[in-house]
């Protein structure tokens, strides 16, 4: 008889930034060719909770069907069927599973999703990661890495998601490099609430052979400072194109630098933009600030609710 497996509860699902994104190739699959400099901003993030499906009485016998639902403020318009990559990543994780004699039960899901959607911080990756890290926190080694080296056939993020830490990535995000050299970050993300779609931005590429990064300082990076001017050498070779389809993205990166920010720069293909800061008083001064003269924009530092006594 198969083991069945039970999940894990539940887990946050932290937004991913790109600190530098250089597009140096396209393979004849038509896969993008990437240098990234990658952290995770633990301020914000959607939460992802599993469980056995209760309700089983309804299902044909043999239905794996897993039921997803969704709430939280960027809720609306998500698919909860097989187009969802949270309803995917189970699907996967149940095959690969059952080559190890192991059964996935039919699930029920829960997104909230309070990360804004096509916005450049891996949202939908992140999640589909951190089902994933569930579905294996009990899990034999063997299953476990057979399913979190089968996570890129989910999107180009999602192996950089699973493991969750600094990191540069290259090829099509499957060669991650840990980093224990940076500083630690103040960092605030905002988004102009504006969906850029990847695929789009990446069609629009004039250039898609551009200079690689240049070699991370080792041991690392002491100080944000030292960071700063690594990423003033750096790229993010989406820029344009998003620029294009957003205009709204540079009028966020100049509210970030007047708001005090060191340094300042779209993430992924857009429309969020992270600022660097010296200090964490200074981030929160100006996500203040921002907050009150776009208070329709998210922020990744919920200020406008901490000030309220509530947490981010």
């Amino acid at each position: 008889m198969d083991e069945v497996i039970v999940p894990a509860s539940a887990r946050f699902a932290p937004a991913k930034v790109n600190l530098a994104l250089h597009v140096v190739g396209r393979r004849d699959d038509g896969y993008h060719l990437l240098e990234s400099l990658v952290t995770f901003d633990q301020a914000a993030g959607d939460m992802v909770a599993a469980a056995p499906r209760a309700d089983l009485s309804g299902l044909a016998a043999g239905d794996l069907s897993d039921r997803l639902t969704i709430d939280g403020r960027f809720a609306a318009g998500l698919p909860t069927g097989p187009a969802n990559i949270l309803v995917q990543a189970a699907a996967l994780a149940r095959k690969e599973f059952r080559r190890f004699g192991l059964d996935l039960p039919p699930l029920d899901i829960r997104l909230t999703k309070t990360l804004p959607v096509a916005a450049g911080i891996g949202g939908g990756s992140a999640d589909a990661a951190a089902l994933l890290t569930l579905l294996c926190q009990d899990i034999p080694g063997e299953a476990r890495n057979a399913v979190f080296e089968a996570a890129i056939r989910l999107g180009a993020d999602v192996p950089m998601c699973l493991d969750g830490r600094p990191a540069l990535v290259s090829g099509i995000g499957e060669t991650i490099r840990p980093l224990a050299g940076l500083p630690e970050l103040p960092l605030l993300l905002v988004n102009p609430g504006i969906a850029v779609e990847t695929a789009t931005v990446f069609r629009m590429l004039a250039r898609r052979d551009n200079p690689p990064m240049p070699e991370f300082p080792s041991p690392g990076l002491a100080s944000i400072d030292d960071l700063v001017a690594y990423l003033a050498e750096t790229r993010n070779d989406l820029a344009l194109a998003a620029g294009s389809l957003a205009p709204e993205i540079e009028d966020v990166r100049g509210r970030l630098l007047a708001a005090g920010a060191l340094f300042a720069r779209m993430s992924g293909s857009g429309a969020t933009v992270y600022g660097l800061f010296a200090d964490r008083e200074t981030c929160a001064a100006a996500a203040r600030m921002i907050a009150g003269e776009r208070p329709g924009w998210w922020l990744s530092l919920a200020q406008a609710d901490a000030e309220k006594g509530t947490t981010p």
